[in-house]
């Protein structure tokens, strides 16, 4: 194909939608069958090269789906939604750059931001919903929620201390006290004093100590498959306080192996939004910092105490804020008789089962989406 529809895209660019921070960011833009050519993004500014090099993120599609996209300037987004485009390596620099060259300057446009040391990604106008992910997820896990909720909502997805693009401190307990700490001077970051909260797996869990330490700071809570506190023995425990998670510093990251656990872990790993989000998993997961952050955060949920003064069931009768929690009945990480212990907990709370696992926004989207706008709404 001629470079025409590639040339207009990148002419687009707009560093105030998304800010290419290193001192040089490559994008390839591959074409089906056709070759490739790379955005190479210095100082603000977007010009296009042939394709040399290792890129920073890859997106490829057919030839007439880059005419639509350079002819529509939703139609980069649109495509990634459809899955007529495809986003590998670096998620935060591939969906920046297609947000980035949409040519929108409306408000509630896709933007990435960062604020506190967290970045994030945000869309939509009305109402604050703060989106938070799984671990080892980031950000860009919850961008078809994003893109559910911002007709309606001003939605905001951040990476969690630890993970994508946001600090890593080393030492940091990592633990919901702390991630709930850490989204509440967020949320003052972003003079937000209340908002509604999305969270799954270990963005569930953070979303609930956000409604106990902190209720004030928000409206309702939507729990997808949350991480909750074991209920069963923990052979493992004693032998897990006495390891530290900053070893993690120090081990090398065997990608194939790591690689190799993770496909098996996520359903459908080998292509669309599972694909992609084994990428970020191993972005992250290869930096030193990142690893320590997720052998802490890992920890920390098998550590959590169930019962006792602070223990996490015995808080949970305490929630204020309204919720819902949304269960995978293949679920194999939160299995679904954790809802009758949630309903001895929280009587009020209201509950969606669907057939699918641990990542229901990406396995069940329009049903998840659905349950969690009429909640919201």
């Amino acid at each position: 194909m001629t470079p025409e529809p590639l040339q207009e895209l990148v002419e687009r660019y707009d560093p105030e939608v998304f800010d290419a921070t290193r001192e040089e960011t490559r994008v390839r833009l591959a074409t089906t069958g056709d070759g490739a050519a790379d955005a190479v993004i210095v100082g603000g500014v977007a010009r296009l090269e042939d394709a040399d090099g290792d890129p920073d993120a890859v997106l490829t599609a057919d030839a007439a789906t880059w005419r639509r996209i350079a002819e529509d300037v939703r139609g980069g987004m649109d495509a990634f939604q459809r899955r007529r485009l495809t986003v590998r390596h670096n998620l935060h620099v591939g969906v920046g750059f297609l947000a980035a060259t949409s040519g929108q300057d409306t408000p509630g446009r896709l933007e990435f931001e960062r604020a506190d040391g967290l970045s994030y990604l945000q869309a939509g106008v009305g109402d604050p919903v703060l989106l938070v992910h799984g671990l080892g997820g980031t950000k860009v896990s919850m961008l078809p929620t994003v893109a559910a909720l911002a007709p309606q909502f001003h939605a905001i997805s951040v990476d969690l201390p630890g993970a994508g693009d946001s600090d890593k401190p080393v030492g940091a307990p990592y633990d919901p006290r702390f991630f709930a700490a850490s989204l509440v001077r967020f949320l003052d970051a972003l003079e937000i004093d209340r908002a509604h909260v999305v969270g799954n797996s270990l963005g569930g869990r953070v979303a609930l100590e956000l409604g106990l330490r902190h209720p004030e700071r928000v409206h309702r809570l939507a729990l997808l498959a949350p991480s909750l506190a074991w209920r069963r023995d923990r052979p493992w425990a004693p032998v897990l306080r006495l390891v530290r998670p900053e070893l993690g510093l120090l081990q090398p990251a065997p990608r194939p192996v790591v690689e190799g656990i993770v496909r098996r872990l996520i359903p459908g790993g080998q292509d669309g939004w599972s694909a992609a989000g084994v990428d970020e998993f191993l972005r992250v997961y290869q930096t030193p910092r990142g690893r320590a952050a997720f052998y802490a955060a890992a920890r920390q949920i098998y550590l959590e105490e169930p019962e006792g003064d602070d223990g996490f069931w015995p808080r949970l009768r305490t929630l204020q804020p309204d919720a819902l929690f949304v269960w995978g009945r293949n679920d194999q990480i939160v299995p679904l008789a954790f809802a009758r212990h949630v309903s001895e907990a929280v009587p009020g709370a209201q509950h969606v089962e669907l057939d699918c696992g641990h990542v229901p926004q990406l396995e069940r989207p329009r049903e998840t989406h659905a349950a969690v706008l009429r909640f919201l709404s």
